[in-house]
């Protein structure tokens, strides 16, 4: 394996390039038990990982630390969210993370609201001088984007209001 294959991008990029790999099979029965072997292997790691959560969790305040040292870890919180083990939700993620941005935006003389959160997609408004500025604009929103991939990585995107027309940007990586 190579250093770049060793970062989490890189694991990331080997297991879709391996995905792919696998739908392109030919042989559709081949096909199948790659695909059964992958879910059986998915399976086992859910197992393990609830099983993991379940003995911190009841390790109670001796392993607080311990807990929130694993949930900073991009990797290992990228495999709660998976498994949907994560435990804090993904609205609860957003309001935190813009909560994280506000100062920075009132530093500007602006603010930024969650208007809903449908589907995945987060729709905020700016408010305040950042709007009718593109420049500002722009420099506020690429705040809340890198906020919102670092709290929420499975956000699916955000639609943001209040610049000088509705921007449809793409969800954090």
């Amino acid at each position: 394996m190579t250093t770049q294959e060793r970062t989490p991008e890189g694991m990331v990029e080997r297991v879709q390039e391996l995905s792919d790999r696998l739908e392109a099979l030919p042989d559709p029965v081949a096909r199948e038990s790659a695909q059964e072997m992958v879910a059986a292997v998915m399976d086992l790691y859910d197992e393990g990982l609830r099983r993991i959560l379940e003995a911190v969790e009841a390790a109670g305040d001796a392993a607080a630390a311990l807990r929130q040292e694993l949930l900073s870890d991009g990797v290992v919180a990228s495999l709660l969210l998976i498994h949907g083990l994560y435990p804090v939700d993904l609205e609860t993620r957003v309001t935190e993370a813009l909560d994280g941005v506000r100062p920075y935006m009132h530093s500007h003389g602006g603010d930024v609201e969650l208007i809903a959160l449908e589907d995945g997609v987060a729709r905020l408004r700016l408010e305040g001088s950042c709007r009718g500025c593109p420049a500002s604009s722009a420099t506020l929103e690429q705040a809340i984007r890198t906020a919102l991939e670092e709290a929420a990585p499975d956000l699916s995107g955000m639609v943001v209001e209040g610049a000088e027309a509705p921007v449809r940007a793409p969800g954090p990586s």
